[in-house]
């Protein structure tokens, strides 16, 4: 370990390794890298290729926004996607870098895409209008007519955070055909086709829609999704699955008889864990695959170092009766092999971040991204047989080796109906025995998310300005088993605030440092809101830090991408309603009480928690008198500290650092 302290501008040094795609032979693995360009204030992705022993690792693309590398089954091409002149666009090269060439041309870029088990076609997803007159229009011609017409919506919910306000456009698969370039237009109606995949013999493609009849209740209320196919023979699309799922990931099995479906049945609301599930090919109903467990199948751990979406699988391997997933478990998630009516057996072991993964179907290996404490993600190759693990990378070694760092150290805490809350301390480096310093209680978001002990930027700037971090998962988190994930829906400012509170306790009474009198707490997204409630229902803390939270269910409700779902399940109502409740629970109702400095951070884009959450907090406390600082950040959504531009992400570190500074200093 080094000796230099992390700092909000360690983030312009990191190099981000996702997307892990093994090659058909299993001797390589393609992967993506993601670091950023501080010329450009923007983050550059590329690909390289690791031999499966970690030896060789070569670039294979030089593109500024090159990812979701994937190797056609004869393994003879990596494609891609390219963003370049053309928009975002499939690309491929050869295993050795050489060869580069653009497949699609797609009017409005591509989704996602899908190699043919003969490499021959490739089945992607892209945009189109289902207004004649608009697809027949050159690009310009129909932005301008937009423009004329203005935009009007008959949807429940019209718009989604990172898509913005709603196009007009549905999302369709497309076959093209790689030798001579033709395309085939495979779907087509008032619904979106996504994650596009080949039965094992080529003659059908799956998808998963919401798809419903006109005359069925309206799509964006329906909690659940279906897999569909369509035979590329007669071209006649066809329902496998029963409505009864929100299916999330799905893969064929080897011999095509059978889908192995990750989801959950909504039993419980957004409170309900994933499962696994089985379905035959022929369509009928999804079967639970493995026996009860607190599992969370996927990945549902929150980080800021960590890059790509979580791919969780299912995947089998080898012609083993088995399926092999991610599942999240009290602060970890591992890769586990799934057998019928038996619960569910971690592969890999200790305190791992696991969030993708691949192999090769014939493969003795799995190759995944995944993290732990000494830093960000690496890749790793995990032999199913053994559990061996080998680092097959090691990006940010040279960079960790010389940064002084925290280790978190587990910390629980009863509570008085009966849950064990589950965090983590991470004391400042250097201590000196007798010294009293601040605590930060940090609040993760969600509420259906996770903390983990693995290496988190933000918690360790944290520490190093030398205060003692406090992170836990309180219930709402996922797993812990769907009772502890269910158990704050429609109690919002009861159970979870007690369980913070608790932690908070067993931490001052385990931790002889702590200094009760400086108290700070933060958190973003439901961890905003529940600090603007700490705030304004204890006096116990000293400054706070509410970041892209929520202030007022009433206008939330309508305001929000998913006001509706989330008000009724989290404060447990409606506006017409349930106002007396939903206000009760809101921290605005209470803004008098707060009586502490507080910084306030928002994206101005953000659709998932709208800013004006923090614009009515921040007029009230103002309004009162109160000691109060908004930040706003232009362009920015929801994601923005995680995935925004570098300069906002460290520019907000060091906002926050000003303001603990300026209001916890002192006390000794």
């Amino acid at each position: 370990m080094g000796v230099k302290p992390v700092k909000p501008e360690t983030l312009m040094q990191y190099r981000l390794v996702s997307d892990p795609a093994v090659h058909p032979a299993g001797l390589i693995a393609a992967y993506m890298v993601k670091e950023i360009n501080p010329v450009n204030n923007d983050y550059r992705t590329y690909i390289r290729a690791v031999s499966m022993d970690g030896k060789s690792d070569i670039p294979l693309t030089e593109g500024d926004k090159d990812s979701a590398p994937q190797w056609s089954p004869d393994g003879t091409r990596l494609a891609f996607i390219r963003i370049a002149g053309d928009g975002r666009q499939v690309w491929t090269v050869s295993p050795s870098g050489q060869g580069l060439a653009q497949l699609t041309h797609a009017r409005r870029g591509v989704g996602s895409f899908s190699w043919s088990p003969d490499s021959g076609m490739i089945v992607y997803t892209a945009k189109v209008s289902n207004d004649a007159h608009v697809e027949s229009l050159a690009p310009e011609k129909a932005k301008a007519l937009e423009n004329i017409r203005g935009k009007a919506y008959e949807r429940t919910i019209p718009k989604a955070e990172g898509a913005g306000w709603w196009d007009g456009l549905y999302s369709h698969l497309f076959l093209l055909y790689t030798g001579s370039g033709a395309v085939t237009q495979l779907t087509s109606g008032k619904y979106n086709a996504a994650q596009p995949a080949w039965s094992p013999d080529g003659q059908e493609v799956a998808f998963l829609s919401k798809l419903v009849d006109e005359e069925a209740p309206d799509p964006d209320l329906v909690p659940f999704n279906d897999l569909y196919t369509i035979n590329l023979t007669h071209m006649k699309g066809k329902k496998r699955s029963a409505s009864t799922l929100n299916i999330a990931q799905f893969a064929y099995s080897p011999d095509g008889s059978s889908f192995a479906l990750i989801g959950d049945d909504r039993t419980y609301g957004s409170g309900t864990q994933n499962r696994l599930y089985t379905l035959p090919a022929g369509g009928g109903m999804p079967e639970v695959f493995h026996t009860e467990t607190e599992m969370q199948l996927g990945n549902f751990i929150l980080n800021d170092v960590k890059s790509g979406m979580a791919a969780p699988g299912p995947l089998f391997l080898a012609g083993e009766p088995v399926i092999y997933a991610l599942a999240t478990f009290r602060g970890q998630a591992h890769v586990c092999r799934f057998s019928r009516n038996e619960a569910p057996e971690a592969v890999t072991a200790g305190e791992l971040d696991v969030h993708q993964i691949s192999a090769a179907p014939e493969g003795s290996y799995i190759v995944a991204a995944a993290m732990d404490m000494s830093g960000p993600a690496e890749l790793i190759r995990i032999d199913i047989r053994t559990g061996e693990v080998l680092r097959l990378t090691s990006m940010n070694k040279k960079l960790m080796g010389k940064l002084s760092l925290s280790r978190p150290e587990p910390i629980t805490a009863d509570t008085a109906d009966g849950y064990k809350i589950h965090g983590w301390i991470m004391k400042p480096q250097g201590l000196k025995a007798g010294r009293k310093v601040p605590l930060i209680l940090v609040i993760h978001g969600g509420p259906h998310a996770m903390y983990s002990p693995a290496y988190s930027h933000e918690l360790q700037v944290l520490a190093a300005e030398g205060y003692a971090v406090l992170f836990a998962n309180p219930r709402g988190s996922f797993g812990y088993g769907h009772d502890f994930a269910r158990a704050c829906r429609g109690d919002f400012g009861n159970g979870d605030y007690q369980d913070l509170m608790d932690i908070v306790d067993a931490a001052v009474a385990g931790c002889s440092c702590i200094d009760v009198n400086r108290l700070g707490v933060m958190g973003g997204s439901y961890g905003g809101l529940m600090t603007n409630w700490i705030v304004s229902h204890t006096s116990r803390f000293r400054a706070a830090v509410s970041q892209r939270g929520i202030s007022n269910w009433l206008s939330f409700y309508g305001l929000s991408d998913i006001g509706i779902t989330y008000t009724e399940g989290i404060a447990g109502g409606n506006p017409w309603e349930h106002a007396e409740l939903l206000w009760s629970r809101s921290p605005l109702a209470h803004v008098k009480q707060v009586g502490i400095p507080m910084l306030i951070m928002h994206g101005e884009q953000d659709l998932r928690c709208p800013p004006g959450q923090s614009d009515e907090w921040y007029t009230a406390l103002k309004r009162l008198g109160k000691k109060a600082r908004l930040l706003r950040y232009p362009g920015s959504g929801h994601t923005f500290l995680k995935l925004g531009k570098p300069s906002y992400r460290t520019g907000a570190l060091q906002e926050v650092n000003a303001w603990f500074k300026q209001y916890l200093a002192g006390g000794e």
